[in-house]
């Protein structure tokens, strides 16, 4: 019968959220996380020229045939646990034979995807997100990527008012055993006195925005789920994400001309699922930030009731709106 593939973490638990959904649609689902590969599961994938990939993937508790993938959700898998007792290079040719091996069939299934692996590790990346916001008809803050000090001082001094500066890639990073996150900061003209390290890695500048609140818009195929963040202290109100006991959320519409750059956006990078994050004007002008294809987006929907869920699950089931 046709079968939803998941992969996602074990421990992703938005991700039990669709699967119970999909389950209790009665839909047929098999779910896997990459790192099972190759030690709890097991792949005989075939191809010739009278059909696509075939044959089993299996699993101790489930088995699979790749041939009754009608739809795949691709949402941050594990890497692969490769076994035991080979040396560091070995494992990083077995690694890489897995990827290419069972990595290389999925992405090959022709069915839906929320979304292609492709296509989301293109648009992860911060200058293709501006770059296509800024062609699909969407207002962008004036932007400078550089490991130039001097670039830094030349952009804050044609900018009418202060700058921001974050992370160009994941904000995440682990130091000993303690997770750390890089907030956007709020430049100040001292800190633009002092650029010292600037010249080690690329870094992101941007023109700051007044804003009354933010937006974190979910689009989930068709569909759009638009959330007021707002702030409720100093912090919070230059990076949302420094302090999420004090945000309030609100439901709210998306101006027409924005959810129709949203969808040339979405259809420009292929993606059936993205978490976008607008910032919103006292006079209710909106400005694209930035945009996650793979965004967290359980508490949005606790926050506000947006069926969020139910709309990945209608996607994987080919359900219109």
């Amino acid at each position: 019968m046709p079968t939803i593939l998941v992969i996602a973490s074990r421990e992703d638990w938005p991700t039990d959220r669709v699967v119970k959904t999909l389950t209790d649609r009665g839909a047929d689902v098999f779910r896997m996380d990459a790192e099972g590969f190759p030690q709890r599961l097991t792949l005989g994938g075939r191809i010739d020229d009278d059909s696509g990939w075939t044959g089993p993937l299996w699993s101790p508790y489930r088995r699979l045939d790749l041939a009754d993938v009608a739809a795949v959700y691709y949402r941050t898998p594990k890497p692969f646990r490769i076994p035991d007792g080979m040396s560091g290079p070995e494992r990083r040719f077995a690694a890489a034979q897995a990827r290419s091996g069972l990595g290389g069939i999925i992405a090959a299934l022709n069915c839906r995807w929320v979304s292609h692996p492709s296509a989301m590790s293109r648009a992860e990346y911060k200058p293709v997100q501006l770059d296509v916001a800024r062609r699909s008809g969407l207002v962008i803050p004036p932007t400078l990527i550089t490991n130039s000090p001097d670039a830094v001082r030349s952009f804050a001094a044609d900018m009418p008012g202060p700058l921001i500066c974050k992370p160009v890639a994941s904000p995440v990073l682990i130091e000993g055993d303690e997770l750390k996150t890089v907030y956007t900061c709020r430049l100040s003209e001292e800190d633009l006195v002092d650029l010292r390290g600037i010249d080690t890695t690329a870094h992101l500048f941007q023109a700051w925005v007044p804003k009354a609140h933010e937006v974190r818009l979910t689009v989930v195929g068709g569909q759009q789920f638009a959330a007021e963040i707002h702030a409720g202290n100093a912090d919070a109100y230059i990076d949302w994400r420094s302090d999420y006991a004090s945000l309030t959320y609100r439901t709210c519409e998306v101006p027409n001309d924005v959810a129709q750059g949203v969808e040339r956006y979405m259809q420009a990078l292929d993606l059936r699922f993205a978490a976008l994050d607008f910032i919103v004007s006292a006079s209710g002008d909106w400005t694209f930030l930035e945009a996650n294809p793979c965004g967290q987006w359980d508490w949005i929907q606790h926050r506000t009731g947006h069926p969020i869920a139910e709309a990945i699950a209608d996607e994987l089931q080919g359900v219109t709106a």
